[in-house]
């Protein structure tokens, strides 16, 4: 599993001029199945994505969110070999 932990490194007014091509980007990866989990950091700093699929294809997808085409915010991607989970999420594990 991956953890895609991205941080605003632009005012916000700039961060929501990208908000409408950032989530049809979500949207598309879970459509392809990658992204399990996602959600806003409190406060408003980032976001999270938990992610599962090859590290490769994940990071080249990451490349083209709109927002970091944008420059608006910037990706750590963190790599989880995750050994146990609470009942129902057993597709986490690798």
């Amino acid at each position: 599993m991956l953890i895609l932990s991205l941080n605003y490194v632009k005012p916000l007014e700039e961060v929501d001029q990208h908000i409408e091509p950032h989530m049809a980007w979500v949207n598309h990866g879970y459509d392809k199945g990658w992204f399990l989990a996602s959600g806003r950091k409190e406060p408003r700093t980032g976001g999270v994505i938990l992610a599962d699929g090859d590290r490769a294809t994940i990071e080249a997808y990451v490349a083209e969110d709109p927002f970091a085409v944008a420059g608006v915010a910037q990706y750590e991607i963190t790599e989880v070999s995750v050994s146990r989970t609470a009942i129902g999420l057993a597709k986490l594990k690798g």
